[in-house]
């Protein structure tokens, strides 16, 4: 199943506490899980820089990635990009008999 990385920028608006940062995490992976089977998450960062979060995760097809990305910018009033990721191993054998 293809790997995804989601890094994730919250509006100011979007939380106003840590409390409220818990209770929307809980939101949106429980609509996550409700509207998008087959997606599983590998794990989720804190960042600090330009994003907030960094998550991974697989799932079916692109389709399936980008409403993960959809739910997370409508629940959290956020703005995200989705990388398509192949994990290195898999990556050398690709490309170990390009010329």
């Amino acid at each position: 199943m293809p790997t995804f990385i989601m890094l994730t920028r919250l509006s100011p608006e979007a939380v106003r506490s840590p409390r409220k940062l818990e209770q929307l995490e809980r939101e949106v992976m429980e609509r996550i899980r409700k509207e998008c089977s087959g997606v599983e998450w590998s794990s989720s960062f804190a960042t600090l820089g330009p994003y907030d979060y960094l998550d991974v995760f697989q799932a079916p097809d692109i389709d399936a990635a980008a409403r993960v990305s959809t739910i997370i910018r409508t629940f959290g009033h956020a703005h995200t990009e989705i990388w398509a990721a192949t994990e290195w191993d898999r990556f050398k054998d690709l490309v170990r008999d390009l010329s």
